[in-house]
């Protein structure tokens, strides 16, 4: 037996306590959670689908659809036919949805840089290190 607690009693706290932050940051700009995620999915190339997006975002693909409708219509994504399957849809960042994304991304990335400030540089090196790693591995990982 260790002496550390698990690892979830440890990053649940820690999640909650950054989602929290997180919030008001982002209803500055105007985005949900949700809707945040899905601006930092997509980069200068279109995605396709929204159920593809839903998947990689770890979102239900019927809940999605309001996200997406709500960013298309206040002008911060588009979908567009695929050129190659006339069903599906491409979804891209407009500009003024990268000027939001990026803009709520500055605020986010300032109120972490307060947090990670609690701790020595080494140690917030390492940590950073250590939770790039951990995030990266795939799920089935964790089986």
């Amino acid at each position: 037996m260790s002496d550390r607690p698990d690892l979830a009693a440890m990053a649940a706290p820690l999640t909650r306590a950054l989602m929290a932050a997180e919030t008001p940051i982002l209803r500055e700009h105007g985005l949900s959670m949700w809707a945040y995620v899905v601006l930092l999915g997509l980069d200068d190339r279109p995605v396709r689908t929204h159920a593809a997006r839903a998947e990689a975002i770890g979102a239900d693909k019927t809940r999605i659809i309001r996200v997406l409708d709500d960013l298309q219509h206040r002008g911060l994504i588009e979908r567009s036919p695929d050129p190659a399957d006339r069903r599906a849809r491409l979804l891209s960042i407009t500009p003024e949805g990268r000027r939001v994304r990026d803009a709520a991304q500055a605020g986010i990335r300032r109120m972490e840089e307060r947090l990670l400030a609690r701790l020595p540089d080494d140690e917030r090196d390492t940590f950073l290190r250590a939770l790039r790693a951990l995030s990266a591995l795939p799920a089935q990982e964790f089986r």
